[in-house]
């Protein structure tokens, strides 16, 4: 059949506008750029990843929250928690230094900030990344499991040089405890779907977070 048969089927104009702009979508879901990309949601979310998104708010108040516990020129790590790592990122696009350590690789977008991580060798990082070289380091385990925890705390310990933002799982409170000396915070963070389990902030320095339990 050549190019120029009549019985080649043929969209419309507007059919194919509207393809057009539904690949322009996807692609912006998996290749973000320009002044947008660093805005959560951005990536969407993969479930079968265990991935559920921080709301707008509750992001930009552990971003804000970071940036005071790390200090001036403090440098913050964002452990499996990518939507604090683009809040942060919002706020502050060249001011801080952070670094996102992440299973999904479309998260190397953000260049050498993100660093491939995967809980299942919790310790497997970049030579470059040398111990305790994090001012704060807040992570949000992918599962809510005590192997899981127990395995990212592995990673947390190596990273920090003291300060500590977990987001999990309240029914995660007591190995939370007992594996990084944390306790809850009254501040309750919230996600862009509602999810079944109650999740809830510890920390184990004097935070920010003890002002109220909203967002």
């Amino acid at each position: 059949m050549s190019d120029s048969d009549d019985d080649s089927p043929q969209l419309s104009a507007h059919t194919l506008a509207a393809l057009q702009e539904f690949f322009a979508e996807q692609k912006q879901h998996t290749e973000p750029n320009g002044d947008g990309k660093y805005h959560v949601g951005i990536i969407e979310e993969n479930w079968q990843l265990s991935q559920f998104w921080y709301s707008q708010e509750t992001a930009l108040r552990l971003a804000q929250e970071a940036v005071t516990a790390a200090g001036d020129n403090g440098r913050i790590a964002c452990v499996s928690a990518p939507s604090v790592y683009q809040a942060l990122r919002e706020l502050h696009r060249d001011g801080i230094s952070a670094s996102i350590f992440e299973y999904d690789r479309r998260f190397a977008v953000y260049g050498e900030d993100f660093v491939f991580y995967d809980y299942n060798n919790p310790l497997d990082l970049p030579n470059n990344i040398p111990a305790h070289s994090f001012d704060i380091v807040i992570a949000d385990p992918p599962y809510l499991s005590e192997e899981c925890l127990q395995k990212t705390s592995e990673t947390i310990k190596y990273l920090t040089r003291g300060k500590i933002l977990l987001c999990t799982g309240a029914v995660m409170e007591a190995p939370a405890a007992r594996l990084l000396g944390v306790r809850r915070c009254a501040f309750i963070p919230r996600h862009t779907r509602n999810l079944a389990n109650e999740f809830r902030c510890y920390v184990n320095y004097n935070s920010g977070l003890d002002g109220d339990g909203m967002q």
